[in-house]
């Protein structure tokens, strides 16, 4: 412990002196009245005194000596000589902030030595010099050291776990990371505490030679989704090709931000490549749904008025927590998804939403107040694009307005889940948002006349205003898909008016009942 502190103390001995060789020296200054007898110097202060012969009077004097003011600038003979003459003496210091304060020449008779005499004078070194010969040596020591111990420690730890005994008839791909009866969920939430996302890298990086990849359940742009199995138990591995790198790193950086976990949120397992022979590939692993994305849900199935308000309100939940920035030492930054759809909304078991795909995510830092916008040749999907986007008149420099552009696509979302809403055995068919005004694959231009131009939107059913319950849905995706971004209601907003809207839907049916 003693050789500890003692590295501690040399270490803040040297920040100390690297602090005053940028922010400069305190000192007492008898006449520095404005500044409260106060100077700021990047040499050396100073107390003298001096005796007038004349008069008999004796005068102190405290300040600064400036670097200008040295000669020679390296060591100031001011300084190294406390006596000139018999008539002023002068100490000075730069161990610490005021330090002239407790500095007391005296007036002494100087008598020459035989050096001096000659000319000749013996070079001392002074307190700075001595400190950094004798700390400068024991800090690297230390500093080696302390590096040494904390690596070796590392190494036996990774040793450890990647060094499990197994039997020697099990193929080196086949042989399990941790015990059996440990699940995924419970290796996710062991290993990060609830606060991040994703297994530890050890797990990471050897999870892809144990997946055992399935049937494909989707393919985009970016390469192709799989059902695979791990351990046992059902995964979604999203395989990128070689040209999607920049996303699949993005994906993957975006999805292990602290914080980030949350229901509505797609769950991130693992970021993984493996080779196949012939070419590296990219494999980002999550959570499972066997119901698929909501724009397959909704093709093939209709929902109530309790599942729309469910599935809405679970989406907006976690627009929000995306949106919401979580100050502290485990927070999270606000996030914007930027390419917010039907098909990129995975459904759960229980008919609640989780949001995923954040390849083209961007991230908003405050300290600096920078939007983190990935290099990235994707653009979002045009049919969902909002206004200032298909304009380009965006502010890419303000963190709003790319939330904004997120409450915009979700409006054209829940227009989709409130078509599928079955009240009475009437509902509408699937329809992707302008489905009746631009082709099954719009261009930039198309979408731009429709939507910024003759500023159309989705056309809202006539029977929608005979339901309370589907008035206010209209009138909240409405007030998403507002020309005007900055007149767009906020993801705070619309999860907190779908829980009102949960929460009396609830009470008539238990009135009913």
């Amino acid at each position: 412990m003693s050789s500890k502190w003692t590295c501690v103390l040399i270490v803040g001995f040297l920040l100390f002196s690297f602090y005053h060789s940028i922010n400069g020296l305190l000192c007492y200054c008898d006449l520095c009245f404005d500044t409260n007898f106060t100077c700021t110097t990047d040499g050396y202060c100073f107390t003298s005194i001096s005796l007038n012969k004349d008069t008999g009077v004796i005068r102190h004097s405290s300040s600064c000596l400036h670097k200008n003011q040295f000669f020679p600038p390296e060591k100031p003979k001011l300084c190294f000589r406390r006596q000139f003459l018999d008539e002023t003496s002068m100490l000075c210091c730069q161990d610490r902030d005021y330090c002239n304060r407790w500095l007391y020449p005296k007036l002494v008779e100087v008598k020459p030595t035989d050096d001096t005499e000659n000319g000749h004078k013996t070079k001392r070194l002074g307190t700075w010099e001595l400190a950094i010969i004798i700390a400068g040596p024991i800090g690297v020591v230390c500093l080696v050291v302390m590096l040494i111990m904390n690596f070796w420690v590392e190494s036996n730890k990774r040793h450890n776990i990647r060094y499990l005994r197994t039997p020697r008839n099990i193929a080196a791909d086949q042989q399990p990371i941790l015990a059996a009866a440990v699940s995924l969920r419970d290796m996710i939430e062991m290993t990060t505490s609830g606060s991040g996302s994703g297994l530890p890298l050890l797990v990471q990086r050897s999870i892809a030679r144990q997946i055992q990849l399935g049937v494909p359940i989707g393919k985009g742009r970016f390469g192709e989704v799989w059902q695979g199995k791990w351990r046992g138990e059902q995964v979604a591995v999203k395989i990128f090709s070689s040209r999607e790198e920049r996303s699949w790193f993005r994906e993957a950086e975006i999805y292990q931000t602290v914080m980030l976990r949350h229901d509505n949120i797609l769950g991130f397992i693992a970021a993984d490549n493996k080779d196949n022979g012939t070419w590296t590939q990219l494999w980002l692993i999550t959570d499972y749904h066997e119901n698929g994305s909501l724009f397959d849900f909704l093709n093939r199935s209709t929902v109530d008025t309790n599942g729309m308000i469910r599935m809405a309100l679970s989406i907006a939940t976690g627009l929000a927590h995306l949106h919401m920035e979580i100050v502290g030492t485990q927070g999270k930054p606000a996030i914007a998804h930027r390419d917010l759809k039907s098909k990129n909304i995975l459904v759960k078991s229980n008919g609640t939403c989780a949001i995923g795909d954040l390849g083209l995510a961007v991230r908003y830092d405050t300290t600096m107040d920078t939007v983190d916008i990935p290099l990235n040749h994707r653009v979002g999907t045009k049919r969902y694009m909002a206004p200032e986007v298909l304009e380009e008149t965006i502010n890419m420099n303000h963190f709003d307005s790319f939330k904004r552009g997120d409450v915009y696509a979700l409006g054209l979302i829940l227009w989709e889940i409130t078509r599928r809403c079955n009240i009475g055995n009437i509902h509408e068919e699937y329809q992707l948002p302008y489905y009746d005004s631009v082709p099954s694959d719009p261009t930039i231009d198309e979408m731009r006349k429709v939507v910024c131009l003759e500023i159309r939107r989705p056309p809202i059913p006539q029977r929608w205003n005979t339901y309370p319950c589907l008035q206010t849905m209209s009138k909240l995706m409405q007030e998403c898909w507002y020309h005007t971004a900055s007149a767009r209601l906020t993801a705070l907003r619309i999860k907190k008016t779908l829980a009102t809207l949960g929460a009396m839907q609830n009470h008539n049916i238990n009135i009913n009942i």
